[in-house]
């Protein structure tokens, strides 16, 4: 496994991740944006940690907006995370190949966690 971090779901993405800097410190990168200016992905680099962010695009409750992103090391390891954490869990965006370049899923276990494993190829 390459790396486990927070992934956050929220409302005005740009203006909580400027919070977060102003609170936190850090760099704030990697801003990918849909044409009409909703956060797809951002990052806050604090240290060697990363904290992800999008803007909600569909109804999220209070609780469920924070979830574990797993970069995995292989297209294997993926696989056997994916079929794992899936198993008895509910799958919300099926493992599939992306337009940037990776295989992704997101996915929430048998015990409530939320989970986004990607794999860049």
């Amino acid at each position: 496994m390459k790396s486990a971090n927070p992934y956050v779901f929220v409302d005005n993405c740009l203006n909580v991740m400027e919070y977060y800097q102003g609170l936190f410190g850090g760099d704030i990168k990697n801003i990918q944006q849909t044409e009409d200016g909703k956060c797809l992905h951002a990052e806050l680099h604090l240290g060697d940690s990363i904290i992800h962010f999008s803007d909600t695009f569909s109804k999220v409750h209070v609780g469920d907006n924070v979830r574990i992103t797993l970069e995995c090391e292989s297209e294997e390891e993926i696989r056997r995370v994916y079929d794992s954490l899936s198993n008895e869990g509910r799958v919300t965006f099926a493992l599939q190949e992306t337009f940037w370049g990776a295989l992704h899923a997101n996915l929430v276990d048998r015990f409530g966690i939320g989970w986004l494993l990607n794999y860049q190829k």
